[in-house]
Parts: C-alpha cells; sequence; structure tokens
C-alpha cells in the first residue's frame, strides 16, 4: 500500500478573540487591566493574610491558596492573549501549546477542588464550633490543598498525555484564544474518541463532584443556622459564608453556561466569550468578592493601610 502524503504540523495559529483591527486596541487596553487588577489583588490578599495574625485560620488559608491559583491561572492565559492583540498572527509551538494545557487544566481543577474544601471548612465553622480547631487542624488543611493540588495534577496530565499521542496533520488554525481541548480534537487527524470519552468521565466526575460537597455542606449549614435562635448569631454565621458562595456561584454558574448546554445551540464565539469569564474575570472578582463582603478583611485592609500611612 502507498503510503498517504501528510504534513506534520509543529505549530498552531492561535485565532484569538476576535480578527477586528479596531477592536484589538480597545480589548488589548481593557485586559490589560483586568490582568494588572487580578494580579495586584490576589498577591494582595495573601500579603495581607500574612501579615495579619487574625487572619491566620482554616478559612484564610485556603483563600489564600485560591488567591494563589487565580494568579497563576490567569498568568498562564493572559499573556499569550494580549500579544495576540498586538500581531497580526499569534503562534504557539505544539509542545508550548500542551504545557498552556497541561498548567491551565491543572490550576482550573484545583480552584474547584479548593471551593468544595472551603465549603466543608464553612460546614465544619457552623455545624461544630467547639470541635472546629480538631476538626480542621494545620496538618489537615494542608493535606487538603495538597490533595486538590493532586486532583488537579492527576485530571490534567491524563487529558495532556492523551493529547500528545495524538497527530496532527493541518489545518493548524485553533479556533480560541487558547489551548483548550475541544478545539485541539476538531484539528487532530487521529481518533479523538478515546479523549472525548476521557474528557466526558473526568470533567463530569470532578464537576459534579466537587458541586455535590458544596450543595451538601450549604444544605447542613443552613439547617444549622436556621436552629440559631438570636438574629444576630444567624447574621454571622450567614457573613462567614456569603463570600464564599458568591464565589462558588460564579465559578460553577459560568461553567454551567458553558458546558450544560444542547449541542443545536452551541457557538464558538460564544464559548470564546464565557471562557473570558472563567480564565481572566473570576481569577479578578474573586479577591473583590471577599474582601468587600467580608468585614474580618475589611478591617485587615484598614489597619494595614492605617499603619502604613502612620509609618509614613
Amino acid at each position: 500500500m502507498a503510503e498517504e502524503n501528510f504534513t506534520v504540523v509543529t505549530k498552531f495559529t492561535l485565532w484569538g478573540l476576535t480578527d477586528c483591527v479596531e477592536l484589538k486596541g480597545v480589548l488589548f487596553v481593557l485586559f490589560l487591566v483586568i490582568y494588572a487588577i487580578t494580579l495586584v489583588g490576589n498577591l494582595g490578599m495573601i500579603f495581607l493574610i500574612q501579615i495579619t495574625p487574625k487572619l491566620h485560620t482554616p478559612m484564610y488559608f485556603f483563600l489564600s491558596c485560591l488567591s494563589l491559583v487565580d494568579a497563576c491561572c490567569s498568568s498562564v492565559i493572559t499573556p499569550k492573549l494580549l500579544i495576540s492583540f498586538l500581531v497580526m498572527k499569534e503562534t504557539i509551538s505544539v509542545s508550548a501549546c500542551m504545557m498552556q494545557h497541561l498548567f491551565f487544566e491543572v490550576l482550573i481543577t484545583t480552584e474547584g477542588f479548593l471551593l468544595s474544601v472551603m465549603a466543608y471548612d464553612r460546614y465544619e465553622a457552623i455545624v461544630n464550633p467547639l470541635l472546629y480547631a480538631a476538626a480542621m487542624s494545620k496538618r489537615k488543611c494542608i493535606v487538603l490543598v495538597i490533595g486538590s493540588c493532586t486532583g488537579g495534577i492527576i485530571n490534567s496530565s491524563t487529558h495532556t498525555v492523551n493529547l500528545t499521542r495524538l497527530s496532527f496533520c493541518g489545518p493548524s488554525v485553533v479556533n480560541h484564544f487558547y489551548c483548550d481541548i475541544p478545539p485541539l480534537l476538531k484539528l487532530s487527524c487521529s481518533d479523538t474518541s478515546m479523549n472525548e470519552f476521557l474528557l466526558l468521565i473526568f470533567s463530569g466526575v470532578i464537576a459534579m463532584g466537587t458541586f455535590f460537597i458544596v450543595i451538601i455542606s450549604y444544605i447542613l449549614i443552613a439547617t444549622a443556622i436556621l436552629k440559631i435562635r438570636s438574629t444576630s448569631g444567624r447574621q454571622k454565621a450567614f457573613s462567614t459564608c456569603a463570600s464564599h458562595l458568591t464565589a462558588v456561584t460564579v465559578f460553577y454558574g459560568t461553567l454551567s453556561f458553558n458546558y450544560i448546554q444542547p449541542s443545536s445551540q452551541y457557538s464558538v464565539d460564544q464559548e470564546k466569550v464565557v471562557s473570558v469569564f472563567y480564565t481572566l474575570v473570576i481569577p479578578m472578582l474573586n479577591p473583590l468578592i471577599y474582601s468587600l463582603r467580608n468585614k474580618e478583611v475589611k478591617d485587615a485592609v484598614k489597619r494595614a493601610t492605617e499603619k502604613r500611612y502612620c509609618s509614613c
């Protein structure tokens, strides 16, 4: 049999968000501002938690880990996106594309696990307040964070390894602004059924599993709060959960809007717009949510600002 001639793709061209030259300048400035706010907000949150002894609790330990994940997650995607607004065609090697996917998938999966861990932490704090210190010891908190990262690494490595086994023979234009699995599978000239199966199984189990933990935790939390007789006690309990519940709603609401929809209504442009939210906007919003809706964080910011003002 004669061998079939084909060209092995060594570089991909990222299509980006738009090919409108007039719009690229506006989007460059917008996303540059978002990226700057993301880095300042998340790294500032980590620094604030470290210098404030009152915030050295399991809740804020998990929050500092979430801020680190958000800062890294945005840094994996945003620089390449900003460059795409300045050049006509932004290219990325196949190996760099796989590495971008690997790191982003690790971080976004770890964030999902961390949000479920934070829900469990709030459950222990409200339902079992007397045993909270023992239930959420420093060692256990570290183990939960390591477990979240391990789950992200396993999920991401599984998908990335199977992506590297595919052959890409052209075309080489990725219809997205970063290396996501669905657009890459469309470019492969190999059988992608195993990749699609693993994507369905892993993503479904992880998403539903972490979301189930969050839902069960908050059902038990709501039940415990309703048993509190004093109004001030209820308000205090609700306030400790409000920030996390807002972050969970934004995170899972965006992901579900992007993936849980009929195939007949699927749109690549819509997927890009929604992807902007969970890759760029949510990492920016999380520190704002926790700072604006959390009295302890606002007090810590006020004290740090006053201390800095007095020292100057």
